[in-house]
Parts: structure tokens; sequence; C-alpha cells
């Protein structure tokens, strides 16, 4: 196989890009650093190389596709903090809290669980919303405030990942949108990809498994049990020496600025859901007949259709409906809506900027024939049975060191993937959605282990927990469905 003439440089930018997250823990800058060294070296001199960066990172938004991720992912912000505003969220949070479930301790972890399986629009508001609802609760009837922050941590990522109508879904479907503009997907559609791995995301699968098999058994292990024990026995929800990370400013507030609702959550999101799913028929049927597929089938409507445009199409369509509902209500004045939109979107440019930075490092990846030359190497050291294993534990091991599972898919993706599809090409059979669940999945475990990680952080916060008995009483568990995400990735390679 025969790859650019860049040779060992080509491995630069992504190793640079990961040494420099590992050592300053912000994926950002690291992302711009190793795309900019990557256009040195493509250009061997450092001013053609820096202009050729701008010139890149300015092409990012000639793509239809990627610019479209990139506005679904600010108006997803807009969305919201528009639910928010509009006291959607509160009444959602005052109508869950009158259920019956909430008058017995396996009631109330069952509860907190499905709703971290149902409100999936957003790993933050999952966290929250879950905590705020579950918090009395667990306090009444004594329960530790670490269980309740590991079923806020265990429902969020993971939820999200299985479900590509979010951000997490946008910037997967980003990844993948640039992988196969290369042809690193073979014939097969990004969104095609991301379904097919959804199954095959056993570390996600098995979380959100275990979370209910805790939920609904009371079953305790390690530091955890000795939580439990403690608020049984002494009345105590959390440690005598914890430290609780409380910030009133980053829970859900603002809930006096209009009366609580709950219909103005609900049917946003359920709009949100019908109109992506929507989409999806739509361009796929449209996708087919411009493509003149004969006798098509379903997948071949999920390969033609757009998943940027079903998400954009999507969020599009909440945020009109929020708007008609508090227009019609008069509850609030358009001025204080738009104001709120606005800051919602500008609370996602980080990620916005992310997903930038990621389509730039697939771009100067592909053309230092980064992902072939890794392949040529590894190939001969590699087999089908290892390569969903090793790609998930190094994944896990990116995430936990740099506290981000975001920044780990824009690195490990450009990386696996060429991987995976080189290896094919030689005869092998790799499966390339394993090969992305594992990227996922490794993303979201070693996020799960991290201390800084700020999903891990915001759901010590939502559970008003102390933080770093939440990383010790997670452990166990996240370590527990890494263990059977291994071995069901030896079985599948096995298989395959």
């Amino acid at each position: 196989m025969d790859t650019p003439g860049f040779g060992w440089l080509s491995v630069v930018p992504p190793v640079l890009a990961i040494a420099l997250a590992v050592a300053s823990r912000r994926a950002v800058p690291s992302l711009l650093a190793g795309t900019w060294v990557g256009w040195i070296i493509a250009t061997s001199h450092p001013l053609p190389g820096s202009v050729a960066t701008v010139r890149g990172l300015i092409d990012v938004f000639a793509d239809p596709d990627q610019i479209r991720v990139i506005a679904f992912t600010l108006l997803m912000g807009a969305l919201l903090l528009l639910v928010q505003r509009t006291g959607g969220v509160a009444g959602f949070l005052v109508w869950v809290a009158r259920w019956r479930w909430a008058t017995s301790r396996r009631g109330v972890r069952l509860l907190a669980a499905t709703l971290g399986l149902g409100v999936f629009v957003e790993s933050t508001i999952t966290c929250l919303v879950v905590g705020a609802v579950a918090r009395p609760m667990f306090d009444r009837l004594r329960m530790a405030r670490e269980k309740l922050a590991y079923i806020c941590d265990a429902t969020s990522a993971p939820v999200c990942m299985l479900i590509p109508i979010n951000s997490w879904g946008a910037l997967i479907l980003g990844l993948l949108t640039t992988q196969a503009s290369m042809g690193m997907l073979g014939e097969h559609a990004p969104l095609s990809v991301f379904l097919a791995a959804v199954p095959l995301n056993f570390y996600a699968l098995l979380s959100v498994a275990l979370v209910f098999v805790i939920a609904a058994t009371g079953w305790d292990v390690g530091p955890m049990k000795t939580a439990e024990r403690r608020a049984r026995t002494e009345g105590t929800t959390i440690a005598n020496d914890a430290r609780p990370v409380v910030n009133d400013a980053i829970l859900l507030d603002a809930y006096d600025e209009a009366p609580p609702r709950a219909h103005r959550l609900i049917i946003p999101l359920i709009v949100l859901v019908a109109t992506v799913l929507l989409g999806i028929a739509v361009t796929g049927v449209v996708g087919v007949q411009r493509d003149g597929v004969p006798s098509p089938t379903l997948v071949d409507y999920l390969d033609a259709a757009s998943g940027s445009t079903a998400v954009l199409w999507g969020v599009l369509a909440a945020l009109g409906t929020s708007a008609v509902l508090v227009a019609t209500a008069r509850v609030l004045p358009l001025g204080t809506l738009a104001r709120a939109a606005f800051r919602g979107a500008r609370a996602m440019l980080p990620i916005a900027t992310l997903l930038v930075l990621a389509f730039a490092v697939g771009d100067i990846c592909d053309t230092l024939g980064t992902g072939a030359f890794i392949a040529e190497r590894v190939t001969p050291y590699l087999t089908p049975l290892l390569v969903a294993p090793l790609v998930f534990l190094t994944a896990g091991a990116m995430a936990f060191a740099t506290g981000t599972s975001w920044g780990t898919f824009a690195i490990m993706v450009p990386v696996a993937l060429p991987i995976a599809a080189s290896m094919n090409l030689d005869g092998a059979s790799v499966s390339v959605p394993l090969v992305v669940s594992a990227v996922l999945g490794g993303g979201v475990f070693g996020d799960h282990c991290s201390p800084i990680s700020d999903t891990t952080l915001i759901s010590s916060m939502a559970a008003w927990s102390d933080h770093i008995d939440h990383v010790r009483t997670q452990l166990p568990y996240s370590l527990l469905a890494a263990s059977g995400t291994v071995f069901l990735y030896l079985l599948a390679g096995l298989v395959a």
C-alpha cells in the first residue's frame, strides 16, 4: 500500500494534538496546534503553512453538511435556554414530582434513571433535570447523594451517545461526514454508519443497563456500598468531611420569569424528535430518487438520508414551536425571548469551535495521509479480533487524561477509521460501525472515570455531592461496564 511521501511526519499532527491535550487538558488549542503544524509539514514552510491553516478553517464553512451541523449546534443552545426561560423546565419538574413512584427507595431510584433515559437532548440538561427532581426525594428517604450523582452521570452521555438528535449526535455525524468525503466509510452514508454503531456501542448500553439493575435491586459495591450504609444508618446523605459542589449559577434558574408550564418543554421536544424523523424520511426518499436506486431497501433510504439536514430542521421547528407557545400565552416579551435565544447560542460557541477544528484536523490528516501511513505500520501487528478492543481502551485513556470525550472523538475518528478501511482493502474483515462504536464508547468511558470531566463535575453539582466522592463511588461501576465491553468486542471480533 502506497502512502504520501510525508512518512513519519504525517503522524506528528495527531500525536502533537494528543500530547498537548494531555498536558494542557484543553482540546481546542491542542487541535488548533495540531492542524497548524500539519499544514506547516504539508507546505514545508511556516508562513505558507499558517496561511493554509487559515484557509483550511475557512474551507470548513464551504461544506453544506458541515455548516448545517455547526448551525444546529448553535441553535440547540438557543432552544435549551429558551425552554428554561419560558418556564417549560420548571413546569416539567413540578409535574414529574407528583408521580406516585416517589414513595420508596426503589421507586425514587427508578424515577431518576427513567428521567435520565427520557431527557436526552443534551447531557448537561439531563444531569440537572435528574438532580433537581430527585435530590429532595433522595434526601427525604436518606439515600446517598453519591448514588444520585452516579445515576445523573451514567444516564447523561451514554443515552445522548445512542440518539443522534442532540449536540452529541451532531458532532459524531459531522466527523463521519468528513470521513465519508474521504472514502473511509465505503459505500455507506454517515447516518447509516452511526445507526449501525448504536447497537454495537457496548459501553453505553451496558452503562444504561447497569443503572437500571442497580436502581431496581439496590445492589451496591465498593465505596458506594459504604456511602449508602452511612446514609441509612447515620441519616447523612453526604460524608461528614464532604465538600459538596453547589453553584446556583449553573443550576436551572430563572423559573420566576414565567409561570411553570410543562407543555412548554414537552411540546417543543416532541416536535424536535418528530421533525428529525420526518427529515430523515424525506431526505432519504429524495436521495434515493436522485441516485436512481432500483428497488430501494430501508438501508438504501438511510444511506441516502441527510442527518445534518434532519437535525437542523428539527431544532428550527422546535424553536418556532416554543416561540409560538410563548407568544400566544404572552408570558414574556419577545425581546426577552430573543435575548435568551442569543445567549443560549453564545453558550454553544465553544462546541461549535471544536466542531470546526475537528473538521480541520480531519482535512489535514487526509492531506498528509496520516491514517494510511499508520495503517501501513500497524496493520501487520493487528488482527480484526483486537482492533475494536484496542481502539476502545486507547480512546478511554485519552478521554481520562484530557477530561473530554468530544476532543477524543475529534482526534481518534480521523485515525481509527482509515486504519479500519485500510485493513478491509487488504482483505481483512473489520466492521467500520464496530470501530466507530469503540471510539465513542471509549470516549464516554474515559469521561466517566475522569475527575476533570465537565459532565462528571456537573453530575456532582446536580446531586450536591462531593466531587471526589462521586468519582470514587462511580469508578467500580464504570470499570465493570468497561470490562464487559472489552469482552463483547473480543466476541464480536470472533464472530465477524
